[in-house]
């Protein structure tokens, strides 16, 4: 496998995200047919972290955080074709490392996605609590 090149990016497009999170698996959680959506999801998030090879988007880390406190890991996409390689965990310590040991990394994870969450060290809440939204 070619080595992915990481990067803090403010440019990525829906367009690349829609196939991401098609190519990840992620699209039945995501309102990937609305890409207006999808679009602001990215725009107003202030920590994307990316993985591509040769240009092409294979991994995202969006997240939303005040830098201060705690971040909130909204999107962890990797695509199919090179999940298992540690495209994803490299997504986490990079922004893990960006945001800094003083604050706390918060993600909801998807049912398929916790072995994954826990081999990589974070700890399910029995805390935490949402509402959730409504579409």
């Amino acid at each position: 496998m070619t080595i992915p090149k990481y990067q803090i990016e403010t440019n990525c497009s829906a367009d690349e995200f829609q196939a991401l999170l098609h190519s990840s698996g992620l699209a039945k959680y995501r309102p990937v047919e609305n890409l207006k959506r999808l679009d602001a999801m990215l725009r107003n998030s202030n920590l994307i972290i990316t993985a591509r090879i040769d240009g092409n988007l294979v991994g995202i880390a969006r997240s939303v955080s005040d830098f201060s406190f705690c971040c909130y890991l909204s999107d962890l996409a990797i695509s199919k074709e090179v999940q298992g390689k540690g495209i994803g965990a490299e997504l986490i310590r990079k922004t893990k490392e960006h945001i800094g040991p003083m604050v706390s990394l918060i993600l909801n994870s998807v049912p398929e996605s916790k072995g994954f969450y826990e081999s990589v060290g974070m700890s399910q809440l029995p805390d935490c609590y949402r509402i959730r939204r409504e579409i």
